[in-house]
């Protein structure tokens, strides 16, 4: 639970790294290495079976404008060299539990393969689709899938003994649990995180100059819809063309309405007295 806790952090340190370790090998200084290339990524969180989440991710070495073609010096074998450097510098210094300090590292199963014109899963041609298709793979693969855990944050410890979960997940999700009710611990919110086995991050995130963004995405989203729920232009010379329907909604007043109408009305005889303040 600690592991996963810290697992986000653990990649931002390493994502830090990575540029020191391109930039050095490139003989740049890192303010110097922003000219002439950039590094962007986008990468997955994944579950395995025991609980634990670790990274997939497509990581590009460009020119500096990010569109742009990188530098003669920026080769596959460059950067292959830096990602195993970066991450096995990368780590964090977690909390002391119990008298005994952790530490938090990438372990030793790193594999890295390069992405050349060619996919790399079955010879097909390397197309944008293709490396979309591969992050979506381990992107649907959620803790509820790889474990058995929750879609949801839990209000009480005592939910657990009614939910169908596996004996393995219901411990992890206890463990987190009993270790977000410590003082120092706190900081980590692992009670509101316990359904996730108190892994705090996104399931996908990228650097900000990887693809397209975000915000781009969700309005190309509305835009789709919207064009699929607006009704079908065909006009010729005696088409009429339907830009909206109308429906009839009633006539009069409503109940509510006629009530207070009437109760507004002047009591028979009462109509000419005068009236006071």
């Amino acid at each position: 639970m600690l592991w996963n806790a810290h697992a986000g952090i653990l990649w931002r340190r390493f994502s830090i790294y990575l540029r020191r370790e391109v930039a050095k090998r490139a003989g740049l200084t890192q303010r110097a290495f922003r000219r002439h290339a950039r590094i962007s990524f986008a990468k997955v969180a994944e579950y395995q079976k025991r609980g634990a989440v670790h990274f997939h991710a497509v990581i590009r070495l460009d020119g500096p404008e990010g569109d742009t073609p990188p530098p003669a010096w920026a080769t596959a074998e460059l950067l292959t060299d830096a990602i195993r450097t970066a991450a096995a510098k990368a780590r964090v210094c977690g909390p002391v539990v119990d008298g005994r300090a952790h530490t938090f590292t990438f372990g030793r199963q790193l594999d890295v393969r390069t992405i050349r014109s060619a996919d790399f899963t079955g010879g097909q041609e390397l197309t944008e689709r293709a490396v979309a298709a591969y992050i979506a793979k381990y992107a649907t693969k959620g803790a509820e899938t790889a474990t058995g855990a929750l879609d949801r944050p839990l209000k009480f410890a005592a939910e657990l003994a009614q939910l169908d979960i596996s004996d393995h997940a219901r411990r992890l999700i206890r463990t987190a649990w009993t270790l977000g009710a410590r003082k120092d611990l706190k900081h980590l919110r692992l009670r509101a995180w316990a359904h996730m086995l108190g892994f705090r991050g996104h399931f996908s995130t990228k650097s900000r100059h990887y693809s397209t963004t975000l915000g781009a995405l969700r309005d190309a989203r509305a835009a789709w819809r919207r064009a699929q729920a607006a009704p079908p232009v065909t006009q010729d010379g005696e088409t009429t063309l339907v830009l909206a329907h109308w429906v009839f909604a009633g006539t009069g007043l409503s109940h509510a309405e006629a009530w207070l109408a009437a109760s507004l009305e002047p009591a028979p005889g009462t109509e000419g007295e005068p009236t006071h303040g």
